[in-house]
């Protein structure tokens, strides 16, 4: 009976066992009858996947948890479904026919498994790098932040500068209105007490008319009292606004009235000149009054406008210049007079969003002030960067009359900003832009193409730098990048390309308005045409080379970060491919990168998971094909790749620090299942070989876990046999033979693995306590095949099993897959043979089947 068939059939009738339905049931809502059921459920043949989901969804209570038993079948039913070892329907009885069929089927599969092992296995150090480019952006960031902390604490100290200088032209604006406002009540004042004068004066002038009419018409009344003969010539007379009536007192009596009269106009005329003469003598205290806050307001006008460190100009309504202070004059090397009577904007130039515009909307008394940056031209030709303000001056009655400008100088402060805006944006060493200013202005041209066009990144990355750094020291790698930085300028730099210093020994080249991919890689040949002289730098000359990524494409393809991250991993590739090359951008061999990561990162939660499984392939002699031995061989059945084998995770195992996990788990599985066919065939039992890695075969702890899984196990030492690759144990020789000597004095079994393709030399091999080589695969397959053989293949594996055969090592020849190779490989030498010749990789109650029924295939000793 086929196991993986076995397995499926098993965990099918427990669904149904479990269910409490009879079969009758189950065929009924499967479509299908009782019998048929059973004769599906029997193990002998593989049932169709619809009968599968059909049974789990009929005896399944719950939508969930039918959907998890379809996940967890679905791999058993892969695994019965392409075993090639189960008996095909109709096929013939004879087992040992069933095993070469099953060999032929799979040969196809396994050679396209390696091509793509091959292909995967190239990008296995980018987790290392990206942990060491995460490093250097770590040191970037630091930097960035100390210059940014220094250039917040000197904007600080400006901007401090800056509140004080318009603080205190501020305080000069109120003083100067409260100044104008004192002038204005003077003013008034002194309208008012020249217009009391003035009706005084009127009074005065009134009074003394008044006067001299009464003086005359006394006179006349005196002339007329002489000269008259009778009282009856007074009568009807008017005097001083009297009318005398007939029969009036004598003329004595009137002229008393009329002198009293007269001496009370008199004093009225007295009064009168007193009030004057007062009004007269205060005068000047008023009017010196009034010129003293006239004085008071000019005097602090003039100290704020003659004294102010703020250049100041008086303008009128049309923007020509009346007045200015010394300190504009000396701004703007210009005297007085030349700058009087001529128009502001004749001297001052907005810059940035500052309009002379907005001076319109200050005519039209729309705003009443406006500021903006501007430059000053001064007379010797140079310019001054100023922040200027211009305000309206109105007067009582609210209406415009005048302008009043400021320009404050903020040339220190403008180079002081543009000295750090360089320095943030361009690398101190070099000279080039970095890192910020090569993405800003990526970013603008992939915003500025509005999605049209093209654009090429070169990421370059100058090879073995860090030995220059570590051997001449840093001083000479520093002179290195300037030189480098230099060249690459020199031959790069022009009309849409920009050269930026990335860090440390990464320059990049953006390349705008490209046509193709070749244009990129026209100006990446160039630069290592330009770097081929060496560098000389003191007594040393130097050989510099750089690797570079490039990727070239459609702006709408992607953002600024796409764009930098694919021209990384192109950096990568070409480093990886050796020095002095340039690799370009593919969107496939990316995907199998991440494929990758994404694999390394699962493998410790898919070995929580149970994802990983041990099949058995049998390991037989050429000349009686009697099972001696099986290897363990470890796969991951990936929920997403797949089932993939060894060679295909255990580099990242390696990279990840799991490969210790994963080689104890498979240690400790294989010597159970040995145990249990120990249990099962007693000697006949075969011995079990388990592959260990580099990382194991370094761990100090290596013989106390190898001695504590067999006592867990309970199997003898002897019936276990650990292969290792000649890399593996050459990379730590003296550590890995102290801990394999301790292995095989405890009767462990020693094989290298991959015979052939490593470097050891015969005297190294001769210390190494080893029984058995195993011959490559590789060169295993180049034998009888009729478009790979060479006549040098058959002699190199001649000469390898000859070089064992020496050291009285056994041979295994690994990868036989064809009658053709085991008549070959048993003519040269070989002992022993693995491969699809001898059988597929068995799970362990597959193994338990093929040394219970025996297939013509005799277990003996491997001695």
């Amino acid at each position: 009976m086929d196991p993986a068939l076995h397995d499926l059939a098993r965990y099918l009738r427990g669904v149904v066992d479990e269910s409490t339905l009879t079969s009758k049931e189950v065929g009924s809502r499967c479509g299908c009858s009782d019998s048929t059921v059973s004769k599906r459920l029997g193990g002998d043949q593989l049932p169709e996947w619809q009968f599968v989901v059909a049974v789990i969804d009929a005896c399944t209570v719950g939508e969930h948890r039918a959907e998890d038993r379809k996940r967890a079948v679905r791999a058993a039913w892969d695994r019965a479904a392409h075993s090639l070892y189960r008996r095909p329907s109709g096929s013939s009885d004879d087992p040992r026919a069933m095993i070469l069929e099953a060999q032929a089927e799979t040969i196809s599969a396994q050679r396209q498994l390696l091509k793509v092992t091959e292909e995967l296995s190239r990008a296995h150090k980018q987790l290392a790098k990206c942990a060491q480019v995460e490093f250097q952006a770590s040191q970037v960031i630091l930097v960035l932040q100390i210059v940014l902390t220094r250039l917040s604490r000197l904007i600080s100290g400006l901007t401090r500068d800056r509140d004080r200088y318009r603080a205190e032209a501020a305080g000069f604006r109120e003083e100067l209105e409260a100044a104008q406002g004192r002038l204005d009540n003077a003013e008034r004042e002194r309208g008012r007490a020249e217009t009391q004068l003035g009706q005084a004066k009127e009074e005065r002038r009134r009074a003394s008319v008044l006067t001299e009419e009464s003086r005359a018409k006394i006179r006349l009344l005196e002339t007329r009292l002489v000269d008259a003969d009778e009282p009856e010539a007074l009568d009807g007379v008017e005097i001083a606004g009297l009318v005398t009536e007939p029969m009036a007192p004598s003329p004595d009596d009137m002229l008393l009235d009329m002198t009293a009269g007269l001496d009370r106009v008199q004093r009225l005329l007295d009064e009168q000149d007193s009030d004057l003469s007062r009004l007269e003598a205060e005068r000047p205290t008023v009017e010196s009054a009034a010129d003293d806050v006239l004085s008071d307001a000019g005097a602090r006008y003039r100290s704020a406008f003659a004294d102010s460190m703020t250049g100041i100009a008086i303008l009128d309504l049309e923007g020509r210049i009346l007045e200015v202070n010394p300190a504009l004059q000396k701004m703007i090397a210009f005297d007085e007079d030349e700058l009087c009577e001529h128009d502001v904007r004749d001297f001052v130039s907005p810059v940035g969003a500052g309009d002379w515009r907005f001076h319109l909307d200050l005519i039209g008394e729309e705003v009443d002030q406006f500021r903006f940056e501007g430059v000053i031209h001064r007379a010797d030709g140079e310019n001054v960067r100023t922040r200027c303000t211009l305000s309206l001056a109105r007067d009582d009655r609210g209406e415009p009359q005048y302008q009043v400008a400021t320009f404050e100088d903020v040339s220190e402060q403008y180079l002081v900003q543009s000295r750090l805006r360089y320095q943030v944006l361009h690398d101190w060493l070099t000279g080039l832009p970095n890192r910020a200013a090569f993405l800003d202005r990526l970013r603008g041209v992939v915003g500025e193409g509005g999605g049209r066009g093209r654009v090429a990144i070169c990421y370059l990355g100058i090879d073995g730098f860090k030995v220059v750094n570590e051997s001449l020291g840093h001083d000479i790698g520093d002179q290195v990048l300037v030189e480098v930085g230099r060249r690459l300028h020199h031959s790069v730099a022009g009309a849409g390309r920009h050269v930026a210093h990335m860090g440390s020994d990464e320059f990049a080249i953006l390349v705008e308005g490209s046509k193709e991919a070749q244009n990129a890689v026209d100006v990446v040949e160039r630069v290592m045409q330009e770097l081929e002289p060496p560098v000389l730098i003191g007594d040393h000359a130097l050989s510099v080379s750089v690797s570079a990524g490039i990727v070239e494409r459609s702006i709408q393809s992607g953002t600024a970060s796409d764009l930098m991250r694919e021209a990384d991993i192109a950096l990568r590739w070409a480093k990886d491919d050796g020095k002095a090359r340039w690799a370009l951008y593919d969107a496939e061999r990316d995907a199998r990168d991440v494929a990758r990561f994404t694999m390394s990162a699962r493998m410790s939660l898919a070995l929580e998971l149970d994802e990983f499984y041990v099949m058995y392939q049998p390991l037989a002699r050429f000349d009686n094909s009697a099972v001696v031995g099986v290897e363990a061989l470890i796969f991951w059945e990936h929920p997403d790749f797949g089932v993939l084998g060894r060679d295909r995770f255990i580099e990242l195992a390696e990279e990840t620090g799991l490969a210790l996990k994963l080689d104890r788990w498979l240690l400790r599985t294989a010597c159970r299942d040995a145990r249990w066919w120990r249990g099962m065939f007693g000697d006949a039992a075969p011995v079990v070989s388990v592959n260990i890695s580099a990382r194991m075969l370094r761990d100090p702890s290596l013989v106390r876990d190898v001695a504590r899984i067999l006592s867990e196990s309970h199997l003898p030492d002897q019936h276990l046999q650990l292969e290792f690759t000649e890399d593996a144990v050459t990379s730590a020789a003296d550590v890995s033979l102290h801990y394999l000597r301790a292995l095989s004095d405890r009767g462990i079994r020693l094989a290298i693995d991959d015979f052939g393709t490593g470097y050891s030399s015969r005297e190294f091999l001769r210390r190494l306590p080893v029984r058995e080589v195993k011959i490559s695969e590789l060169l295993v397959h180049s034998l009888c095949s009729t478009s790979d053989e060479r006549p040098a293949d058959a002699s190199i594996v001649s000469a390898l099993v000859e070089f064992a055969h020496s050291m009285s090592l056994a041979v295994t020849a690994v990868g036989v897959d064809t009658p053709s190779q085991a008549v070959r490989l048993q003519d040269i030498g070989c002992e022993f043979g693995q491969g699809e010749f001898f059988g597929p990789p068995l799970n362990s109650e597959g193994v338990a089947w093929l040394l219970r029924t025996g297939l013509g295939l005799t277990c003996t000793k491997l001695e």
